[in-house]
């Protein structure tokens, strides 16, 4: 480090240049000046190569000395380090617009209202950043920033590193203004068999689900799909409650209970973390077969499978839905899922998509 520094069109001297030019001046060597001013050769060659602050003692020893004020070498101090964060900041502003580049400003504009700046990336970092509400953008990289990753594959790229706990900081930030009791267990298992009552209440399910959720203590955060995320879904305590978010980009009657169920199941066994497409592992299958035998009985099941020998209708898979109160979509989606019919095997209009208010 230099005792001064030159950045773009301006100068900032530390306050060991000035001490060099007082000591070259004075026709005294430094180890000299140094017994003089109460300290050792060492601390003022450091001081004045700029490799060391000036603390206040050394300031108060200067301004005896040399008969100035405390205050005059406290500023020269201050000024450079303002200099020196100044620097840092707009180094770390151009990390940042690396990090928005791979969000994308678009999606913050589009499903949260951000203002259109065009062209103007350092103010989208600026927005971006107080929407998320992270000193800088940069932290998002951070695997684990925001919650634990659960997934097992380890080689995730840096931008779906990024997405994904920007993602979870939105949800995050969602939940910090809701006032939600204590997590309580007993009763989000009540209102897991409550949601599954709504299967097939395709228009009004999502505002009842959410409460009975937020009455046990869980908030439920639907979001609108950030593209390149990979993100199903995450779950984190948040003070004495617990945050639920689903990704939206599967809103099919059978991906969504299915990764609602999943994420509850995470809950329920007390696991914390995000999760991400083609996770595996023991955490992993434990809340899918939470979510398969949540939406599906698997007796009732396999005595279905087996009545109908592989060959499956559209009327016995309703009949079957039907009967075990469960929309047909989740029935023909479990079906697909464990090989007993093909994808795209025109029962598609089985399928319900829905339209949640998310954002």
């Amino acid at each position: 480090m230099s005792n001064y520094i030159e950045y773009k069109d301006s100068l900032a001297f530390h306050p060991g240049y000035y001490i060099e030019e007082i000591v070259e001046e004075s026709g005294l060597t430094q180890a000299d000046f140094a017994k003089r001013l109460g300290t050792t050769p060492k601390n003022l060659s450091l001081l004045m190569r700029g490799k060391q602050s000036l603390s206040v003692d050394m300031a108060m020893k200067l301004s005896r000395m040399l008969g100035t004020t405390v205050q005059y070498w406290l500023n020269l101090q201050n000024a450079y380090d303002i200099a020196l964060a100044q620097i840092e900041s707009d180094k770390e502003l151009e990390r940042e617009k690396s990090v928005l580049k791979m969000l994308g400003y678009d999606y913050f504009r589009d499903k949260f209202g951000l203002p259109d700046l065009p062209r103007r990336i350092g103010e989208q970092v600026e927005q971006v950043r107080s929407f998320l509400g992270v000193a800088s953008l940069t932290v998002l990289t951070d695997r684990d920033m925001a919650v634990s990753f659960r997934s097992s594959t380890g080689a995730m790229s840096e931008a779906s590193i990024a997405k994904a706990n920007a993602m979870v900081q939105i949800a995050t930030n969602k939940v910090t203004g809701i006032a939600a009791p204590k997590f309580d267990k007993k009763r989000f298992e009540e209102a897991i068999e409550f949601a599954l009552t709504q299967t097939t209440n395709h228009e009004g399910f999502y505002p009842l689900v959410k409460e009975r959720f937020l009455e046990a203590g869980v908030v439920l955060v639907v979001l609108p799909n950030l593209k390149g995320s990979k993100t199903n879904g995450a779950t984190k305590r948040v003070g004495k409650s617990v945050m639920m978010m689903v990704n939206d980009r599967r809103l099919y009657a059978d991906s969504f209970w299915f990764t609602l169920l999943h994420e509850a199941g995470h809950v329920i066994h007390g696991d914390y973390g995000i999760s991400f497409d083609g996770d595996v592992g023991d955490i992993e299958q434990k809340a899918d077969e939470y979510a398969e035998n949540k939406l599906i009985d698997p007796q009732l099941y396999q005595s279905f499978v087996c009545r109908n020998e592989g060959h499956f209708t559209v009327p016995s898979i309703i009949a079957f839905a039907n009967s075990i109160d469960r929309d047909p979509g989740i029935v023909l989606g479990r079906l697909e899922n464990d090989g007993y019919l093909k994808h795209g095997n025109g029962m598609q209009s089985l399928r319900c998509k829905y339209h949640v208010s998310v954002a």
